[in-house]
């Protein structure tokens, strides 16, 4: 008597978590990378690698960043090169993202860290396709304080 009444329990609750679990299909990468504490400098590329992916189609890339008060400018120059895989098609974008107002406020959301998205580009990928991403700061200063994480996240469209 006691079996019957939690097979159905557990095939309601096995079903809730596949729905739950499904909602977000659309992300396909995600991830962030810390830059040194006590600055980032110009030459320290961060790198993001991609798995290949499941299905081509269109895609949109966006890159994530985190900073606080330290950071010294209104604005941030970043270089990004990726290498599409396995076609080995490099293509290279330069972001100028836009941080604070001419007043010094924040334009990201947050209260000691700021965040903020921008984005990098479409992209069409067929399915198996991989990416190689390097992110590093085109500022004229060498040291970057201020800076705590850059990342990178692919969405199907």
């Amino acid at each position: 008597m006691r079996n019957s009444k939690v097979k159905p329990f557990v095939m309601v609750l096995a079903t809730v978590v596949m729905l739950l679990s499904g909602c977000n299909q659309k992300t396909i990468y995600n991830r962030y990378v810390h830059t040194p504490l006590d600055g980032w400098e110009k030459n320290d590329t961060l790198f993001f690698d991609i798995r290949p992916i499941g299905k081509g189609g269109q895609y949109l890339e966006e890159l994530g960043l985190r900073l606080d008060r330290r950071f010294p400018f209104t604005s941030l120059q970043l270089t990004v090169e990726q290498v599409l895989l396995p076609m080995g098609h490099v293509r290279y974008d330069t972001l100028t993202c836009n941080l604070f107002t001419k007043g010094g406020q924040p334009m990201g959301d947050g209260i000691s860290y700021y965040q903020y998205t921008f984005p990098i580009s479409r992209v069409m990928l067929n399915k198996g396709d991989s990416l190689h991403i390097c992110v590093r700061h085109n500022m004229k200063r060498e040291m970057l304080i201020g800076i705590a994480d850059i990342g990178i996240k692919l969405t199907k469209e």
